[in-house]
């Protein structure tokens, strides 16, 4: 999303917890918690001194792994809630004066876990839909002020992190449109939103999936649940594959 924007003329600033992503010609780099709203002003007060305006606000941390309820931690559903759903907030409340300043674009990274209650993933489910509802509110109160609010629910998306984890195949075959998505699907989606061809859109949550979310959110029984976790724990944690499910 950053390389599409930038592709495009934007001035963009990545924010992250690490300074990895060094300055370069292309991004401005700041590190910073989402988490922590003193750190997230921090930031947004170093790219007004660099950049000096706020146009775009894209809102993508997040925080996710796979496991089912009863195995999931209170410290770990909590994790994902204040990267994803908390973070969101912190990041758009220290935007906002800059955003209102300049009448922009808040664009918020979702998914459409919630919308079929996609098994091992009741924290991101929770985390996602507080974010959809985020940005209805910002869509409703702000957009007298010119502020624009709008999500991007991707799909699964060819050679990232999270597919490498799943079983691309697996999901080739769920895929109405036939294929994985690809990042230039989500980089135009974005793009899209950002720019003036969406300037009467608001409130709205662009789901690129191919028609992914469409299919039940739950194919086999729970008995199959059980075995497909059982396989995962294998992989990610080899020392608790035997617990009990």
């Amino acid at each position: 999303m950053a390389e599409a924007l930038a592709r495009h003329g934007a001035k963009v600033t990545i924010v992250s917890r690490t300074d990895g992503k060094r300055n370069n010609q292309k991004f401005f780099a700041v590190a910073a918690d989402v988490r922590d709203p003193k750190q997230v002003q921090a930031a947004v007060d170093a790219h007004i001194a660099h950049y000096g305006r706020l146009d775009i606000l894209v809102n993508g941390a997040a925080g996710n792994f796979l496991s089912l309820s009863q195995h999931l931690s209170f410290n770990a559903f909590r994790s994902v809630i204040e990267i994803d759903l908390i973070g969101t907030f912190n990041t758009t409340k220290c935007c906002f004066p800059h955003l209102k300043a300049s009448k922009g674009s808040i664009i918020n990274v979702s998914a459409t876990l919630p919308y079929n209650g996609q098994v091992f993933q009741s924290h991101a489910c929770a985390a996602k839909a507080g974010v959809d509802a985020l940005s209805l509110v910002w869509a409703n109160e702000w957009g007298p002020l010119g502020i624009r609010s709008n999500c991007i629910a991707p799909g699964p998306i060819a050679n990232t992190v999270g597919m490498s984890k799943l079983a691309p195949d697996a999901e080739v075959v769920r895929v109405p449109i036939g294929r994985l998505g690809e990042v230039r699907d989500i980089e135009h989606a974005t793009l899209y939103l950002a720019s003036e061809a969406a300037a009467y859109v608001t409130g709205q949550v662009l789901i690129v999936d191919g028609g992914n979310w469409l299919q039940p959110g739950l194919e086999n029984g729970y008995p199959m649940v059980c075995e497909q976790e059982l396989n995962m724990r294998e992989i990610m944690e080899p020392e608790k594959a035997k617990a009990k499910l």
